[in-house]
C-alpha cells in the first residue's frame, strides 16, 4: 500500500507535490523573479557625499539596460542640463556643477524586456575658500572697431590657466578663427588672425561658474556679452613726417598735421588700439614716470592707445606751427584744439568723433621701439604663430 500510494498510475495527489494545479514547486518565485529589471542604474557620487568637486565628478550610468531618464536640481529647483549618450549606458552635466550647492539626480533605465529600473541619490559640491570674476572688453551690446581685443582682467592669479580658458568661448559670424594669449596669470587676450571684418557680429561666453581656476578658487561667471564690429577704420601716423591719414574702409578720408613725442621722448612705433575715450581728462606726469613736468587737468578729447599712458588727444597750449611740423610731445599723439573741447570744428575734435573704442592707430618712422603686445589692446604686432606660441 505504501508503494501503491507513492507511484499510483493515475498521477493523482503525491505527497510533497506543493502544487494542486500541476505546476513544478517553487513557481511562484520564478513568476516573481521574472518581473524583476535586469537594468542597474549607478550614480556618482554617491548619495550624501559633501565636498563633491563641481568637474568631472557626476556620472550616471547603466548595466542590463539602457538609461531613458535622468533629472539632475540643484537646491534651487533648477535643472541641470546634460545628455544620455548615444548608445544609452552613461550621462554626464554639459556644465560645470555650481559651489556650495546640494544637488538631487534621479534615473530611470530599461532593461531589453522594458522593465524599468530607478535610483536617487542627493550630495552637495564643494565651499570654496575664495572665487574670481574675470573683468571684460568690450562691453556687452557695443560696437567697436575692428582693431578690439577680447580682454580679460582676473581679480585673482589663475594657475589652472586650461580650465578657465576652456571655460571661455568666442564665436563670430561670419565666423572665423580665433586664439587666446595669456600674459601673466590675471590677463587674457582672445582675438583672430587679422583685423576683425566690418559688420561682424561677435560673442564672448564666459561659462566660469564652477571653474576652479587655482586650488579652492572658483569661478561664479556665466553669461553672454554680444558685441558688434563697425565700419573698418585704421589711422597711420607718420612721426617723421608729422601726419596722420585716416583710412575708412581702405579709402584715405582725411590727413591730419599731428605732433608726436619729442626726441628724448619718443612715441611708440606700432599698431596701437584706441582702449579708453574721454572728452576731457586730467594728464599728469608723476602717473607715467615724468615727475612734475607736465600737470594738465584738461586734456580734451583724448584717447587711450596703451596702458603706460600713451594718447592721442586734442592740444591747446601748443603753437598752432607746431602740428605737422615738429615733435614736441612726452610720447603722446597730439592734434589741434582748443581748451574746454567746445569746438567741433578742430582736428582734435573730428577725430574724436570719427572714432570708436577698438579703432586702429598705426605709428610709423618714430625713433622708438615697437609698443609691446600686452601694453594694451596691442596683440596685432605679433605674428599669428607667435600669437599662438
Amino acid at each position: 500500500m505504501l508503494l501503491a500510494t507513492a507511484c499510483g498510475p493515475d498521477g493523482g495527489d503525491k505527497a510533497g507535490s506543493g502544487s494542486d494545479d500541476g505546476k513544478p514547486a517553487g513557481g511562484t518565485t520564478t513568476t516573481a523573479a521574472a518581473k524583476v529589471s535586469t537594468a542597474v542604474v549607478s550614480i556618482l557620487p554617491k548619495d550624501g557625499a559633501s565636498n563633491v568637486a563641481t568637474t568631472g565628478t557626476l556620472k550616471v550610468s547603466a548595466s542590463g539596460g539602457k538609461l531613458t531618464e535622468v533629472t539632475v536640481k540643484d537646491d534651487k529647483g533648477a535643472t541641470v542640463a546634460g545628455e544620455i549618450s548615444a548608445d544609452g549606458l552613461g550621462w554626464v552635466p554639459s556644465d560645470h556643477l555650481s559651489t556650495s550647492t546640494e544637488y538631487t539626480v534621479d534615473a530611470v533605465a530599461k532593461d531589453a524586456a522594458g522593465r524599468e529600473s530607478d535610483k536617487h541619490s542627493t550630495f552637495s559640491t564643494v565651499v570654496p575658500k575664495d572665487t574670481f570674476v574675470g573683468f571684460f572688453t568690450p562691453e556687452d551690446g557695443s560696437t567697436v572697431g575692428v582693431g578690439m581685443e577680447v580682454y580679460l582682467h582676473f581679480n585673482r592669479p589663475i594657475t589652472n590657466k586650461k580650465a578657465v580658458e576652456d571655460g571661455l568661448k568666442v564665436t563670430a559670424s561670419p565666423a572665423v578663427p580665433v586664439a587666446a594669449k595669456w600674459n601673466g596669470n590675471q590677463d587674457i587676450f582672445i582675438r583672430p588672425q587679422d583685423y576683425w571684418a566690418a559688420g561682424t557680429k561677435v560673442t564672448l561666453s564666459l561659462n566660469l561658474n564652477g571653474v576652479e581656476g587655482a586650488p579652492g578658487v572658483y569661478g561664479k561667471q556665466h553669461k553672454d556679452v554680444h558685441f558688434t564690429i563697425g565700419r573698418r577704420q585704421v589711422s597711420i601716423v607718420d612721426a617723421a613726417k608729422h601726419s596722420m591719414t585716416v583710412f575708412k574702409d581702405n579709402k584715405a578720408i582725411k590727413t591730419i598735421p599731428i605732433s608726436s613725442g619729442a626726441p628724448d621722448h619718443t612715441t611708440y612705433n606700432g599698431k596701437m588700439v584706441i582702449s579708453e575715450k574721454y572728452i576731457k581728462t586730467r594728464m599728469n606726469g608723476d602717473t607715467v614716470g615724468f615727475g612734475g613736468e607736465y600737470d594738465i587737468p584738461d586734456v580734451p578729447h583724448a584717447m587711450r592707445l596703451t596702458n603706460s599712458g600713451t594718447f592721442i588727444h586734442g592740444n591747446y597750449w601748443a603753437a598752432p606751427s607746431v602740428f605737422g611740423n615738429s615733435n614736441t610731445s612726452h610720447g603722446c599723439v597730439g592734434l589741434k584744439d582748443v581748451q574746454g573741447a567746445g569746438n567741433p570744428d578742430t582736428p582734435a575734435a573730428w577725430f574724436y568723433n570719427h572714432s570708436l573704442l577698438g579703432d586702429v592707430v598705426q605709428v610709423t618712422n618714430s625713433k622708438d621701439r615697437t609698443v609691446q603686445w600686452y601694453n594694451g589692446l596691442n596683440g596685432w604686432n605679433l605674428s599669428w604663430s607667435e600669437w599662438n606660441s
